[in-house]
């Protein structure tokens, strides 16, 4: 257990009461990290604020330790900037599960005061639970910051196809009118709440570091990412625009090319980022049925749309030849699949060990 603890970035440290050679030895029978650097609770109590903060950083374990001297060591930690949950039972554990970010009391051994102290409170008094709840937290953080990066994705290139045409005045200004937008909204809805907020959790999860407590939502690199995907696809929409009025293609050939693009760009965005690390052959894999139940969906509302013929003229499109419809599914997977080579390239530079 303390190996998943420590193969998660998370540290490990024993605040008791007991006694240090007592300590010692239990410590070391489990291959405790760090079982060698201990201080007991009369050190730690003399040590000016600074000092201790230096202290906790390289000290292990901590015995004999009163009430006030738990409280300083939660406080340094603090201090020092690290998220600290803290787990304890007993009365004189109350003021430091009160002052941790995450105080977690025993629920079966813990006293009231403990229990009423802590944020959480463990049903069995088992630290096994405590990596399933740490890994089920990576696995929600990480599938929301994945539906949002799609969100922003998916609707830059919906933005700019409106936009562009509009603002520089192109032949067909108005390729889409209101209810084209509602219908990507209905499809891409679904896609985000249910494909990624329902994936499995990623096998690299529980070999990361926990980051830092500073850190924002999104750092400049994946809000990055997800304009360049967006913006690379609003490329394969224009693109199609244009490919389809230097053709002297109808307007609504080609509203229903750049439709294509776009729903075509939105199944294979959905496939490539539900993973930022493995590649698209790994993620086919995992465990989430919903994933081709949606985009079968999806496939199954473009082909009515393009076929029955009061739905085309309803929503003003127009039935695609062979070629009209190849070149927007190829245009739409051209303009995400190059993820695929960014991920491949940070595989490379940074393989995760999952030993």
């Amino acid at each position: 257990m303390l190996k998943k603890f420590y193969s998660a970035g998370i540290e490990v440290k024993i605040i008791t009461g007991d006694n240090a050679d007592t300590t010692f030895a239990i410590a070391k029978q489990i291959n405790f990290n760090g079982y060698e650097n201990a201080m007991s609770g009369e050190e730690l109590i003399g040590l000016s604020d600074d000092e201790l903060q230096k202290k906790v950083s390289v000290t292990s374990i901590f015995t004999r330790m009163f009430p006030e001297a738990k409280l300083k060591v939660i406080n340094a930690m603090k201090a020092n900037n690290q998220i600290v949950a803290m787990t304890g039972d007993g009365v004189n554990d109350g003021p430091a599960l009160k002052a941790a970010h995450i105080g977690i009391a025993m629920g079966k051994k813990g006293t009231e005061i403990a229990k009423q102290a802590a944020s959480l409170i463990l049903v069995e008094d088992d630290l096994s639970k405590m990596v399933d709840a740490i890994a089920m937290g990576r696995k929600i953080y990480s599938n929301l910051k994945k539906a949002i990066q799609y969100i922003i994705s998916i609707h830059i290139p919906i933005i700019l196809t409106v936009f562009i045409p509009l603002a520089l005045g192109w032949i067909y200004p108005n390729i889409f009118s209101p209810i084209h937008i509602i219908l990507l909204e209905l499809i891409m809805g679904p896609t985000c709440s249910i494909i990624y907020e329902n994936g499995p959790m990623e096998k690299k999860a529980m070999n990361s570091k926990p980051r830092l407590f500073t850190n924002t939502f999104f750092n400049w690199k994946e809000l990055t990412t997800s304009i360049i995907q967006g913006i690379m696809i609003t490329v394969g929409t224009l693109f199609v625009y244009q490919f389809s009025v230097n053709n002297d293609f109808s307007e609504a050939v080609t509203r229903t090319m750049v439709f294509t693009v776009l729903i075509s760009a939105n199944i294979f965005l959905t496939l490539i980022n539900r993973s930022f690390y493995y590649s698209i052959f790994t993620t086919l894999q995992y465990k989430n049925n919903l994933v081709f139940i949606i985009i079968g969906i999806t496939m199954a509302i473009t082909a009515l749309l393009l076929l029955v013929r009061p739905m085309t003229e309803f929503f003003e499109f127009t039935q695609l030849s062979a070629m009209q419809l190849l070149t927007s599914i190829g245009v739409g997977f051209v303009s995400v699949i190059w993820f695929e080579f960014v991920k491949m390239r940070n595989r490379m530079k940074a393989p995760v060990s999952l030993s």
